[in-house]
């Protein structure tokens, strides 16, 4: 891939560093799920996993690339013939795909993690590009915790492996210690003193360990760096990686200042955003730039007064321009069947026939509860109805009682293979109460390890959205469930986590 001048690649490593969050871990069916959804943003090369380390993410990273032909799918490998190698085995069904090498170079991880010398690390590198180039020409290479190191011995590494065939070189700052300024130099300062760094593209990779990620990519930007390492919502290990979102409506907002232009179509990121949340469960807290849902909210009066008269007062990005919807009403109860398909393509939503049918009926019992159904509830109603995973238990019935001073006491019905199954229970609360009786009809006994609520919209009457991760048969399983009753949507969550296991087993 040849650097444009003006153009910034992304490079979205959601698949991989994110999900090496704790607790962010997802299914071969999940992440395909993610990688259709990068694939429509216009990423330019997702890296879909690490291959070598286990047979899921070998099984992940083939997947994805035999499925996904818009974007460079990236495998990456530890800087020896083994990780080279698994890394081939899972890209070469792709249509263009991309071996992710990286070796340290900091005195301390080669003190401490390596016990190795400058000229056996400098080899190692040299040895582990120019064996992956025999196998595939598109190589990254990263000399990890690159802005720890010393500046000429990473210039020596950087200039040996384009020499022997990198196209790519990263420059990580792995464990987020850079500062902007110093981080902006370190690009100048390799651009200056790599002799041939004009045949490889230079790349970026910033953690968030200060705060820092966004504003050291943008530096580097600026400084001559071409590809940006990201993800989506900026999750990651420990705190987390540069967030694609906000790099990106950076670059397109301040082209004034950056001069660069990326592939991405910025009217996909919320959904983009939504769907990395509902399948990590990790909720993007409501001031988070971009996708956050107080990013576009005025409550100050002087600020509203402004928006009225002039939106630009005090909004320097269009909501729509990253896809949020907003929150008019669309549909209501007496809506029919063509209305609701065409209001789902126009959000980007393609659902089969089947898919419609059990969303259409979903919506409609919706709308009777609901006095305004709006756009986000739409989106919530196909996330709730529209699984991946085929259904093994379904809810039937559910009837709670609960109170100040009684036991809670509940009576749950499931549905599987056209027989229903009855049980009653109590428990600390009905939430309680109902996990016990869900148990003991599937005779699956969980752990539930986190519980969230969140507003899908405005209101009283807003469906609540349940997202749970519990721990059933030695997994730990993330599911969702939407309701405009929470304790409905908090079965649903558990149930979709049972079908979940029971679909993996």
């Amino acid at each position: 891939m040849s650097a444009e001048k003006n153009r910034v690649y992304i490079f979205d490593t959601t698949l991989r560093d994110g999900e090496q969050a704790p607790g962010a871990s997802m299914n071969e069916n999940e992440k395909l799920e993610i990688a259709y959804a990068l694939e429509r943003l216009g990423v330019d090369i997702i890296e879909a996993g690490f291959p070598v380390i286990s047979e899921g993410d070998f099984n992940s990273v083939k997947r994805v690339a035999k499925h996904i032909k818009g974007s460079v799918i990236c495998g990456l490998a530890r800087s020896i013939k083994k990780d080279i190698d698994a890394a081939y085995e899972a890209l070469k069904g792709a249509k263009h795909g991309r071996i992710h090498v990286f070796l340290a170079t900091s005195k301390i991880h080669l003190q401490f993690k390596l016990k190795k010398d400058k000229g056996e690390i400098l080899q190692m590198a040299v040895e582990a590009v120019k064996y992956a180039r025999n196998k595939m020409t598109d190589i990254e290479f990263s000399p990890e915790d690159a802005s720890r190191s010393e500046k000429d011995f990473l210039y020596r590494v950087i200039e040996a492996v384009i020499d022997v065939g990198a196209t790519t070189v990263n420059i990580p700052d792995t464990v987020g210690y850079s500062i902007p300024g110093e981080y902006g130099q370190l690009i100048a300062d390799i651009k200056n003193n790599v002799p041939n760094i004009h045949e490889a593209v230079i790349s970026v990779h910033c953690h968030d360990d200060l705060g820092l990620a966004v504003s050291n990519s943008l530096a580097a930007i600026r400084n001559g760096a071409r590809q940006v390492e990201c993800t989506i919502n900026g999750i990651g290990e420990r705190a987390g990686n540069a967030s694609m979102e906000e790099i990106v409506m950076a670059i397109k907002t301040r082209s004034d200042f950056f001069g660069c232009t990326t592939n991405i179509k910025t009217q996909e990121i919320y959904r983009t955003s939504r769907l990395v949340s509902k399948l990590t469960g990790f909720v993007v807290p409501p001031n988070k730039a971009i996708v956050g849902m107080n990013a576009f909210r005025h409550e100050a009066g002087i600020h509203q007064d402004g928006i009225l008269k002039e939106r630009s007062t005090y909004e320097i990005m269009r909501p729509e321009d990253v896809g949020f919807t907003g929150t008019g009403l669309v549909l209501g109860k007496h809506s029919g069947r063509h209305a609701f398909k065409v209001r789902l393509k126009s959000l980007g939503i393609e659902l089969s026939e089947d898919e419609l049918n059990r969303a259409f009926d979903r919506f409609k019992d919706v709308a009777d509860r609901k006095k305004q159904v709006f756009d986000e509830d739409l989106v919530a109603i196909v996330e709730d109805e529209v699984k991946v995973v085929k259904d093994t238990w379904n809810l039937v019935n559910l009837v709670t009682t609960s109170g100040t001073n009684i036991t809670p006491r509940v009576e749950v019905a499931l549905e599987c293979k056209g027989k229903t199954y009855k049980k009653s229970s109590t428990g600390d609360g009905p939430v309680d109460a109902i996990y016990k009786a869900i148990d003991g009809i599937t005779k699956i006994k969980g752990e539930l390890l986190d519980y969230t609520i969140q507003s899908v919209t405005r209101g009283k009457d807003a469906l609540g959205e349940v997202t749970i991760k519990v721990k059933l048969k030695g997994k730990s399983v993330i599911a969702h469930g939407a309701s405009t009753d929470i304790i409905v949507a908090s079965a649903k969550a558990y149930i979709n986590a049972i079908n979940k296991v029971i679909a993996e087993d």
